[in-house]
């Protein structure tokens, strides 16, 4: 397991932008996981949740939601860095998303990201990070967004 880079303090990250993070390990994305998310988001399109259905379908399978993917960004950035030194680093939102490509039940997926942006606001800094979320195999990142995270002093 790759271990993430870890900034002691915002100096530390201020400096790193600009820079590539490396890569988190892979994560497989079953079935369940998909139909947990329509669950839990109301979207059962057949592309997602009906297996014969989509066998017959675009992609011969059934595929992750867009969303889904993106949602893996808070679970799998924290394998790439992490920040001391703060009280507390909140998600802040997305300022740009997109799905190239789509994910097959049963792929693997790894992310990467680039330290972007790191601005000073109100009692400490924002931090834009390019993520990119690629499929094993696959020509295309199945999903890149340019996150916004802030840090608290």
């Amino acid at each position: 397991m790759s271990q993430p880079r870890v900034f002691a303090s915002l100096d530390e990250l201020r400096a790193a932008v600009g820079e590539q993070l490396g890569w988190t390990d892979w994560v497989t994305v079953e079935q369940k996981r998909i139909d947990q998310f329509a669950e839990a988001t109301g979207d059962h399109q057949w592309i997602h949740v009906d297996a014969e259905r989509a066998a017959q379908g675009p992609f011969g399978t059934t595929i992750a939601h867009g969303f889904l993917t993106l949602s893996l960004i808070p679970s799998l950035t924290p394998l790439l860095f992490q920040v001391e030194g703060v009280r507390m680093g909140v998600n802040y939102g997305v300022n740009k998303v997109r799905f190239p490509a789509p994910v097959p039940v049963g792929s693997r997926l790894r992310a990467t990201a680039k330290v972007a942006e790191l601005t000073e606001v109100s009692g400490g800094v924002q931090l834009v990070t390019q993520v990119t979320i690629e499929r094993e195999g696959g020509a295309k990142p199945v999903c890149a967004a340019e996150t916004v995270s802030r840090f608290y002093l």
